[in-house]
């Protein structure tokens, strides 16, 4: 790896320069300084096989004194309507045997660019199937402890996500641990109508049935969070400043209802989840207490499958099944098991981490499609029982608020106009129809992006539900990798955090003459700082 400073003074720094715990996080010579609030990015940037190349030139500019505690911290600034700014980490920020960085040199260097932009923190997912992979309650820390060592160095804040679930892409399944016990009891994993089982999170009918060689998933949950709480405790309240708990698929507190669909250009409805036995067994216990058993035998038999339209079979088709008594029956039994997981896991986050001086985080997913017809089908599926008749977010909208957490909502980049006509599809409305009811109860949102890459008119988007009359406290732009360090998008998105922040220059910050001298001497407005891993 090399790092130059160009300009009037140059130093160059060896991979021996990097201290193995550090991880690529090399002081430049005399320190690098933030100069001004206009920071532009040339376009030599790739990000390949932990390679990463990219140019800051700073412009015309008044100097501005470096604090003491990050060579990077010079810029105060205030953010639209107290938004505050992160970016995601990739998610294979650790490998896989939590003993390395993935893209260390890469992620390093993109941390002090997102300081010199004034962006506030940035987003670190830790995998239940990495620290806790090959036993039960054997935890290795030792890759995600780096990275928070990087970004307290850096001076960034530090959101982590907790994830309970594995992930396709990149490819980090759950605990082998875990797995192992699901070839043989398949039932602890949600099933869809033809039996096939989704491997990448557990059912929620198990959350309370010593099922992991004899705990609970709740139990395993709350001693990987005592755990890390112990480990980290040095970072919580300062550099941590706040956790969102995984609640499901993606980390998402829904049902996996979604994933096998063939196709993004036209999406299914997806399908009901209830048909592993445990979710059975309660489905049959609810029918029989309210005088149906035969109610409980499945879910809706005239559902359509991934690959069929929703309105192929009769559920929900406008006077189908979602508007009869038993279709009232099965979608609030359906949504109210959804919306009791979700209590379990963040009462339990709350509980464990209140006196920790972090705020507790939990995410929705923003199931748009077919937003615009009167059953909602994909919504239904996932767990959200929002129709024409009736609100499906105000339950949720409590079970936040009685825990005291926030919520995270997705997809604030995504405009009507550029969806599929025939799927129906209304981000806005639905994100409006959500953040209503938060407000109403009191729950302050978190935003977040739905690409990597941005979407047609994204950027303008997330500005305009930032500033708007809204209840927003936090926005996390999802995430570092090839497309977010491209030169089609990058220039993008540091023009998009320029156009949130103004900073504000303080008389502390101003440079004495001996010290606008120095910074004179290491960087004008003509230089630029060339950072390559190779």
């Amino acid at each position: 790896m090399e790092i130059s400073v160009i300009g009037s003074s140059q130093a160059k720094l060896g991979a021996s320069d990097l201290a193995s715990r550090e991880v690529g996080l090399c002081n430049l010579k005399n320190n690098l300084r933030v100069l001004n609030d206009r920071v532009s990015f040339g376009q030599n940037i790739r990000w390949k096989n932990a390679e990463v190349r990219f140019t800051l030139k700073a412009l015309q500019t008044e100097p501005v004194q470096e604090e003491k505690k990050s060579s990077l911290s010079g810029i105060r600034s205030k953010t639209v309507d107290g938004v505050r700014l992160f970016v995601g980490l990739p998610l294979d920020a650790v490998s896989y045997d939590c003993n390395s960085i993935n893209h260390a040199r890469a992620i390093a260097a993109g941390l002090k660019a997102l300081k010199l932009l004034g962006v506030e923190g940035v987003e670190l997912p830790i995998w239940w199937g990495i620290v806790e992979k090959d036993a039960m309650g054997q935890y290795d820390w030792s890759g995600y402890i780096a990275i928070a060592e990087m970004v307290q160095k850096v001076g960034l804040k530090l959101h982590v996500s907790l994830c309970f679930h594995g992930s396709k892409k990149p490819n980090i399944p759950l605990p082998k641990w875990v797995s192992q016990i699901g070839e043989s009891q398949p039932s602890i994993f949600f099933t869809d109508r033809s039996g096939q089982p989704y491997k990448e999170c557990l059912s929620l009918a198990v959350d309370n049935l010593p099922v992991l060689d004899g705990k609970t998933p709740v139990q395993v949950y709350h001693s990987f969070c005592e755990s890390f709480k112990s480990l980290f405790s040095p970072f919580m309240g300062s550099t941590i400043t706040s956790i969102s708990m995984g609640l499901g698929p993606d980390g998402e507190l829904r049902y996996p209802s979604h994933h096998q669909l063939p196709s993004k250009t036209h999406q299914g409805a997806g399908e009901f989840q209830c048909y592993d036995r445990n979710m059975l067994s309660l489905l049959k216990q609810h029918a029989e207490a309210s005088g149906n058993p035969l109610w409980g035998l499945g879910g809706p038999h005239d559902a359509p499958t991934y690959y069929q339209s929703p309105f192929s079979n009769g559920f929900f088709n406008d006077g189908g099944s979602w508007e009869s008594t038993y279709g009232d029956f099965f979608l609030s039994w359906y949504s109210n098991q959804l919306v009791a997981h979700g209590d379990c896991l963040l009462s339990l986050a709350s509980s464990t981490f209140g006196d920790s001086g972090v705020t507790i985080y939990g995410k929705i997913p923003l199931m748009h499609s077919w937003y615009g017809t009167r059953s909602h089908p994909s919504e239904l599926t996932a767990g959200f029982y929002n129709t024409a008749h009736r609100d499906g977010y105000e339950p949720f909208a409590q079970m936040f608020a009685k825990n005291s957490c926030k919520m995270i909502l997705p997809g604030m980049d995504l405009l009507d106009a550029k969806q599929p006509k025939e799927n129906h599809s209304s981000p806005e409305l639905l994100l409006s129809q959500i953040m209503a009811s938060c407000k109403k109860h009191e729950v302050k949102v978190s935003g977040q992006s739905s690409s990597e890459s941005g979407v047609p008119g994204g950027f303008e988007q997330i500005k305009k539900n930032l500033s708007g009359d809204n209840i927003l406290d936090l926005f996390t732009y999802h995430r570092m990798g090839a497309s977010f360090f491209s030169p089609e998008h990058f220039p993008l998105f540091t023009e998009f955090v320029r156009s949130l922040k103004q900073p504000e220059l303080h008389s502390d910050d101003l440079p004495t003459e001996e010290e606008e001298g120095a910074e004179s001497a290491v960087m004008s407005h003509e230089s630029s700082v060339s950072m390559q891993a190779a």
